[in-house]
């Protein structure tokens, strides 16, 4: 697993549990407004359809009760920033509960509405500080809700990409929060100073081993928006493509970041 940096960034614990509840209400009102034909549509996730990924949102979200509900781990063992090199397990095991999940919840407003009760719930009687068993370690609630604004923010990407004419919102503070956490995670892979990456307004890190720059216009610099960024580091963008068609710029000899990209594991 990659080092971890030395001073991780800081969230506002109450803004992520906002935010999460924010982009869950955002999917579930534009899921209530489905119809059997689009919730058969398929999407970009294999052979999942429309009625799949919403069903996978929610089990994002009842992971938080998931592992709150398994004993506490004696101690934090990773940071949230390595979240997204944890290994995704068995994804056909996962697409197979997945489906399993959407069939079994025929009504999906009802579905989703029970998790977003649970995680208020959850949210009210458990403190920020409790460490939680999740997939890439042991880590605590607060930062692991960092990481369901990744999930919300990525499947409500796939699930516009999906339904024609389906402008499911975005939460500024989820999006806000998925674009940080995803930077942090590249300036983990690839720890360096030569290298300036801008997603405007949320995020600039510096990564890629080579002469720090200190001073003036850096010698290297990728710049992008926090959405193109997002689907580059979750592999839903293939960087030449992106260049291409002038979603990002990049400039210098060490800006090319399609080595590094995606980076969910």
């Amino acid at each position: 697993m990659p080092p971890v940096r030395k001073r991780a960034r800081s969230y506002d614990p109450a803004r992520t549990r906002a935010a999460v509840l924010a982009q869950l209400g955002h999917v579930r009102e534009a899921v209530r407004g489905l119809d059997a034909g689009r919730l058969a549509l398929p999407t970009r996730l294999g052979d999942w359809t429309v009625r799949d990924l919403a069903a996978h949102i929610g089990m994002a979200v009842t992971a938080v009760q998931r592992a709150a509900d398994r004993p506490a781990p004696p101690r934090q063992d990773v940071q949230v920033a390595e979240w997204a090199f944890a290994p995704a397990g068995n994804s056909a095991a996962i697409a197979d509960a997945t489906r399993k999940l959407a069939a079994d919840h025929p009504d999906l407003d009802a579905y989703l509405a029970d998790a977003e009760q649970g995680l208020r719930a959850l949210l009210d009687g458990q403190p920020g500080g409790r460490l939680l068993e999740t997939s890439a370690g042991a880590l605590p609630l607060d930062d692991y809700m960092v990481t369901r604004t990744v999930e919300l923010v990525v499947h409500t990407d796939d699930l516009n990409a999906a339904v024609p004419g389906l402008d499911v919102p975005q939460d500024r503070q989820a999006l806000a929060a998925a674009t940080r956490l995803l930077a942090d995670a590249l300036a983990v892979k690839a720890p360096g100073g030569s290298t300036e990456v801008r997603v405007p307004p949320y995020a600039v890190v510096q990564c890629v081993e080579g002469p720090r720059h200190t001073r003036g216009t850096p010698p290297n610099v990728v710049e992008t928006d926090p959405l193109t960024w997002i689907r580059l580091a979750t592999g839903r963008l293939a960087w030449a493509d992106a260049v291409a068609g002038a979603q990002v710029s990049a400039s210098g000899e060490r800006a090319d970041l399609g080595g590094l990209l995606p980076l969910l594991a």
